[in-house]
């Protein structure tokens, strides 16, 4: 059987190729599988447009797999965490962010588990697992964007996993998702989250994809980063700056450089110097997070910290946002997502 839901644009062409589309039929039943998200092929079938013979070939050989919603939670602040689980295996979160009460955005996961082990991350606790399907992927936007009172307008591979670890299922997925006929939603507002897998940040520019990367630093500070990310012994700050200036030159943006900040760790001058003199000529926005961790083991900063800290960036000369993780009473902040069910108010069950 075709999986219809694990094809972009020119994939799903290739895949139902014996069934001779012409062009039409090819837009038509790829809009109606992404853009009208069809939940049966039944609904495939009433594609405008397609001849008699090809329905009846996508209703004999094509499916329509589904994740199954275990858990919606919300947060009061109005973020709702959705507790996927796969018929292939496995549970995994994803997070429907609102913003300015007009769209949402979604905050996807890209594996069961994560296998970089970044030490304030709950996900990295889990261990890797599997890698999640092109399919996967997009069911998650589908799911959450078929119950939204708002439209979808972006989507952040910042949930579970590592999304250039999963290179070709999450580009075949993003492909998916700005496709105008699929799920139309502008390739820069796609965002992957990297901490910083060298190989897929260079795979990725060779590429020339249309998205934005967004750097996970986190300390400027080659000893303290390995303590905290453990990717830093693999792939060194040093070579990871080289890509973060590569990416900013050729992409012509200012790159985003995440930095959690921990209370007592990196939140200090000399953590504000080195962020200084590692990025002097690259042209980055760093974006503070306070960091989430149920654990207790790292506290974000405390006022007076944050204050003090922000006032050293001064001398970083780059912008400076701060990143308001939100949904934290229901697991949903940055680096809490555990495929967990816990906290805020259970909107329904699967």
């Amino acid at each position: 059987m075709i999986n219809l839901k694990d094809h972009d644009f020119e994939g799903f062409a290739t895949a139902l190729a014996p069934a001779s589309l012409n062009r039409v039929e090819h837009l038509k039943l790829f809009a109606a599988v992404f853009s009208h998200g069809a939940q049966h092929l039944d609904d495939v079938k009433k594609a405008p447009q397609v001849r008699a013979t090809v329905r009846d070939w996508v209703q004999a050989n094509g499916e329509l797999p589904k994740l199954t919603v275990v858990e919606r939670r919300k947060a009061d602040d109005g973020f709702v965490k959705y507790l996927f689980e796969s018929p292939l295996g496995g549970r995994f979160e994803a997070v429907r962010i609102p913003l300015f009460d007009t769209k949402y955005v979604v905050c996807i996961s890209s594996q069961v588990g994560c296998a970089l082990a970044c030490d304030f991350c709950m996900t990295g606790k889990m261990g890797f697992q599997r890698n999640l399907e092109t399919w996967e992927i997009v069911e998650q936007v589908l799911q959450i964007r078929a119950e939204a009172d708002r439209p979808v307008r972006g989507v952040v591979f910042m949930g579970m996993g590592e999304p250039l670890l999963n290179y070709a299922n999450t580009t075949r997925a993003a492909s998916i998702m700005c496709h105008p006929a699929g799920m139309a939603i502008g390739s820069k507002s796609i965002t992957f989250s990297t901490a910083g897998w060298v190989p897929g940040i260079r795979k990725y520019r060779a590429d020339q994809l249309p998205y934005r990367l967004a750097f996970s630093v986190t300390s400027a500070i080659p000893g303290k980063r390995a303590v905290v990310l453990p990717v830093e012994k693999t792939w060194p700050l040093a070579t990871l700056v080289e890509e973060i200036k590569a990416y900013a030159q050729e992409s012509g943006t200012r790159a985003m450089v995440a930095y959690v900040m921990i209370s007592g760790f990196n939140v200090g001058r000399e953590d504000a110097e080195a962020l200084r003199d590692t990025f002097a000529d690259v042209p980055v926005t760093i974006d503070l997070i306070d960091v989430t961790d149920p654990t207790g083991k790292y506290l974000p900063p405390t006022e007076e910290e944050l204050k003090h800290f922000r006032d050293l960036l001064q001398m970083v000369k780059a912008p400076i946002a701060r990143r308001y993780s939100g949904g934290k009473d229901i697991g949903a902040a940055c680096g809490t997502l555990e495929a967990s069910q816990r906290g805020g108010l259970v909107l329904a069950t699967g």
